[in-house]
């Protein structure tokens, strides 16, 4: 370790950095600048207390976004409401997102104390203490798994590594069993990509760039105990990465920026679908407003909302009437919501399932601690580029995550997705007052025995073995935790084919909640894929 990196922020650098890469996942695209937060993504105004609104969609990720961006396209005036903050104004620094080595009041949602993936490193715990405001990461702690979430107008873009992963087609079966691949392949996972801005890294420049010394070291690894190695689509600006590595453009992946938010770079969704939506004129988003209640009024839905500051605190209410209502809170966010409303009698008819199939995409962690001569460098992107592929066999995706701590740490660090087949279950608890997640820990064995499938070969060919300094002393795996929750109101179960609520006109669900429970791949092009094909059938059938 070098005198120039304190013992403190090296620590928690560590623990923060190996989080932000996992929580990431063609046409043309639009030309997007490589700055914060596009003005053009600035909501000009808030939805006024009493309003009446055509559309109301809840949240602002990725199938928020696609449902905004859709019905204004449309000609029918949307209003989003969203939980987090709107994350357009400088920090004490000068910068609208902190860095993964130094979290401070933006990096969590309401916590005192950070909640890394990464507990220990070199045997010593990395979490430290936070002022408590709404943030940027929500670390939402269920028994048995942590799940990790975006906070903030464009929701888990904000915070995930960027891997705009297809899955390949013929897992797609098993994946959304009732919707055509035709038509996701031909139709919308080629708009879906030209729309989030998806591009390859150059592989000429990759090849040789000091940052990607760590994912160079992975490949090796993985091909010398005979597994395949993938460069995958990113969306991020490239050009500006290699800008940021010859040192002619601001820093940004390469200053352990991703999972509190990207300064420069990183194409999340308000410098996309988030934009252009604003940009039709009809689309009004407001932060920090939170949805309590949605209930039948005369010909729509009474929706309270709760108006937060930044600390969290409840500082008015208002109340909508919306003739339609999309809800795209997120996996947990509309599976909590949704249960609770259904079982405390606002949303009766909303059926049994609602809750249900709820996954986390077989996630798990580990680290390899390599040997002295595979340094994986010191300079590192947080925006990891490949994976290992060993699904058909082994039931397993690896992606080659980074650790950037700004030193050499010799050490290879992976975040699987495995099928595991496992789901957990939303319920409402009236004793606690609240919705509250059905899984266990030991639910994760399945993924670490796929996982092995890779890493225990790597190791006996390599001659390396496992780091038990990361998630605990002694602890090899990072089985308590995911950061692509996926499923509770599934497709064809709880929902229509489409999407819309049985029993409810004018209800619709259109997010990661629809897909039960994994991907095989990172999820968010999916999730958006199949919020483009829903909304092209809501708004031609419904409207």
């Amino acid at each position: 370790m070098t005198r120039s990196v304190s013992r403190r922020s090296f620590l928690a650098g560590a623990g923060s950095a190996a989080l932000g890469t996992a929580l990431g996942a063609t046409a043309p695209a639009a030309a997007h600048s490589p700055t914060a937060q596009s003005p053009a993504a600035q909501s000009p105004a808030e939805v006024p207390d009493g309003a009446r609104v055509p559309a109301l969609v809840v949240g602002s990720g990725y199938g928020g976004a696609v449902a905004a961006l859709r019905l204004a396209r449309a000609g029918v005036p949307v209003h989003v409401v969203e939980k987090g903050r709107s994350w357009d104004e400088p920090g004490w620094d000068g910068k609208v997102f902190a860095n993964m080595l130094n979290p401070d009041e933006r990096s969590y949602w309401l916590r005192t104390w950070t909640k890394q993936p990464l507990s220990n490193f070199l045997g010593l715990p990395v979490d430290r203490a936070v002022p408590r405001r709404t943030g940027i990461l929500d670390a939402e702690e269920f028994a048995g798994i942590t799940v990790y979430q975006g906070r903030g107008v464009g929701g888990g873009s904000l915070v995930n590594g960027g891997m705009a992963v297809t899955p390949k087609r013929e897992r797609f079966a098993a994946i959304l069993p009732n919707v055509d691949p035709e038509e996701m392949y031909s139709t919308y996972y080629p708009l879906a990509n030209a729309e989030l801005g998806t591009g390859l890294v150059d592989p000429d420049w990759w090849e040789q760039a000091e940052c990607y010394r760590y994912a160079r070291v992975g490949r090796r690894h993985a091909e010398r105990s005979g597994f395949p190695f993938e460069l995958v689509p990113g969306v991020y600006d490239w050009a500006h990465l290699e800008r940021e590595e010859a040192g002619t453009a601001p820093r940004s992946a390469l200053a352990a920026e991703v999972i509190y938010g990207n300064n420069h770079g990183k194409l999340s969704l308000p410098k996309t679908y988030l934009a252009r939506a604003l940009a039709t004129g009809r689309v009004t988003i407001s932060a920090l407003h939170e949805v309590t209640s949605v209930r039948p009024v005369g010909g729509g839905y009474e929706v309270l909302l709760d108006v937060l500051d930044g600390d969290g605190r409840v500082s008015s209410t208002k109340r909508v009437e919306a003739e339609r209502v999309f809800f795209a809170a997120g996996s947990v966010g509309t599976s909590k919501l949704l249960t609770r409303l259904r079982d405390t009698g606002l949303l009766p008819a909303l059926g049994p399932e609602v809750g249900n199939g709820w996954g986390e995409n077989g996630n798990v962690m580990v680290g390899r601690a390599n040997k002295a001569s595979d340094p994986t460098g010191a300079l590192q992107s947080c925006i990891p580029t490949g994976g290992i592929d060993n699904w058909a066999a082994g039931g397993a995706f690896a992606e080659v995550a980074p650790l950037p701590t700004g030193v050499e740490t010799f050490t290879s660090f992976y975040l699987a997705i495995t099928a595991n087949p496992r789901r957990g279950r939303f319920a409402w608890n009236p004793e606690s007052g609240r919705v509250e997640l059905d899984w266990r820990r030991e639910w994760k064995q399945p993924s670490v025995d796929m996982a092995r499938t890779i890493f225990d070969r790597i190791n006996s060919v390599e001659g390396t073995v496992y780091r038990a300094d990361l998630f605990g002393v002694g602890k090899v795996w990072g089985d308590g935790l995911t950061y692509h929750p996926l499923g509770g109101v599934v497709l064809g179960r709880a929902t229509d084919g489409h999407g819309r609520l049985p029993g409810y006109r004018g209800l619709y669900v259109v997010d990661g909640s629809l897909i039960p429970g994994n991907t095989s791949v990172n999820p968010f092009v999916t999730i958006t894929a199949l919020a483009e094909r829903n909304l092209a059938a809501i708004v031609a059938r419904d409207l």
